[in-house]
């Protein structure tokens, strides 16, 4: 029981202890003794309290302390208020450390808490994924002995930390890591690790399509330089002098407009948004027009087959699906040697529809396959030239693939040939099928 003030009430009884053992002593003419067996016992009394509370505090698990009557259960009971506070504040602390965990471990970006000599404390989820650490093994490890790389090793020890710094994760080379260090509190530091592969990434597309684009415009601008040049050297140019001239010019004339019109269609398809209503389209008929453009660039030197299930039909952009399809069989004709087959398929599988566009040309070395959807990627740079291309043609296909929920899959073998395949996820039944050639 709590008591207030305790000490009267203490006061009172060892009075009143003492008084008793004063009218007890002189009744047996004992005093001296019943006054000494009386101190003795109180002595005793608050002997055994002592060792009670010093036993509680040293061994005992118990959560309250024991319990007692009068000044020993106050300061029994003071003991278990500080208990409680502690408690309350140990929960406190625990749960402001965990929601501090978790909040920690919910950004997306690494954290890391490190001493004023760089050992690692703690770090978050991310820290681990982005920077290969193991928790907690790592624990109280030198940052600068895990992350090798020699421009954090430059940047840890220089001290001056007001410019973040980009290197490879240490266990994943093609993931870009940016790394910044704050300095705060009492010789602590905190490391802040954030992904920028993407933007890395998306700065050497930068850098890319400004160097090939630039080489792009570079060739057909230096030809028409050159023969402006050469007829103005001419005397009296006449139309024999001018045919082959001006033959060159319209060719390249023709090759920047190709150039021009495929980036602006590439670039709309990548900033515009998808129409919301898509029509069916009639793909016999849209198939069976570009086969008939493909064998007019072929000039009968390629046999071109199509086969169209006709019970497949999807909703789309119709005018995409053309510029998409028709970059297909442009390329197919392009890089079939003379005597070759192409064969265009518009069927169902595995719960898709798909257009195939195969041939039997050389075929694509596998090391360039994923890069083959890139801008002004090419395999043979020399050959696409002298053929025209502009090197976007399976960029247009990819974006146009992707905002119609499909994807592109190229499979090739060397001298046999090889196979694009459009695949679309959704698409619906009609008439009965019937096959087209």
């Amino acid at each position: 029981m709590l008591i207030s003030n305790p000490w009267p009430a203490a006061v009172t009884r060892v009075a009143f202890a003492l008084a008793v053992a004063v009218i007890v002593g002189l009744a047996l003419d004992a005093f001296t003794e019943t006054l000494l067996l009386s101190a003795v016992g109180l002595l005793g009394y608050n002997i055994w309290q002592l060792y009670r509370l010093e036993h509680w505090l040293r061994c005992s698990k118990r959560a309250h302390a024991p319990r007692a009557e009068g000044l020993w259960g106050a300061v029994f009971d003071g003991f278990n208020r500080q208990q409680r506070r502690r408690r309350a504040r140990r929960e406190r602390l625990a749960s402001l450390l965990r929601r501090f965990r978790e909040s920690a471990n919910a950004m997306p970006d690494g954290t890391v808490i490190l001493s004023g000599h760089g050992e690692m404390q703690w770090w978050n989820r991310t820290a681990s994924r982005y920077l290969g650490l193991s928790w907690p093994r790592d624990q109280g490890q030198r940052i600068a002995n895990l992350i090798r790389h020699p421009d954090f090793a430059d940047y840890i020890e220089r001290g001056d930390w007001g410019d973040p710094i980009k290197i490879s994760a240490p266990h994943d080379p093609l993931r870009v890591v940016e790394i910044r260090i704050v300095p705060y509190g009492d010789e602590q530091r905190m490391l802040l690790a954030r992904d920028v592969s993407e933007l890395h990434r998306l700065e050497t597309m930068r850098r890319d399509f400004v160097g090939n684009i630039s080489n792009e415009l570079r060739t057909p601008l230096t030809v028409l330089r050159g023969m402006s040049e050469q007829i103005s050297d001419l005397p009296e140019p006449n139309a024999d002098d001018l045919e082959r001239p001006l033959v060159l010019m319209d060719q390249q004339i023709e090759r920047m407009s190709r150039l021009v019109d495929d980036l602006l269609l590439l670039s709309r398809l990548e900033t515009e948004a998808p129409d919301a209503q898509l029509d069916p389209v009639n793909m016999p008929e849209l198939l069976k027009t570009l086969v008939d453009e493909a064998r007019t660039l072929s000039e009968g030197k390629h046999t071109i087959t199509l086969d169209v299930d006709e019970a497949v039909a999807i909703e789309a952009d119709a005018e995409e699906l053309r510029s998409a399809f028709s970059n297909l069989l442009a390329n197919a004709v392009k890089y079939t040697e003379p005597g070759g087959r192409i064969a265009v398929r518009w069927f169902k599988t595995a719960g898709a529809a798909c257009l195939t566009v195969a041939d039997t040309g050389r075929g694509i070395p596998a090391h360039h396959l994923p890069r083959l959807t890139e801008r002004f990627y090419r395999v043979d740079s020399g050959r696409a030239t002298r053929d025209g291309g502009t090197g976007l043609g399976l960029a247009i296909v990819k974006h146009v693939l992707s905002r119609h929920g499909g994807h592109l899959e190229v499979t090739s073998t060397l001298d046999e040939g090889s196979t694009f395949s459009c695949v679309f996820p959704t698409y619906s039944h009609q008439r009965s099928p019937e096959r087209s050639q």
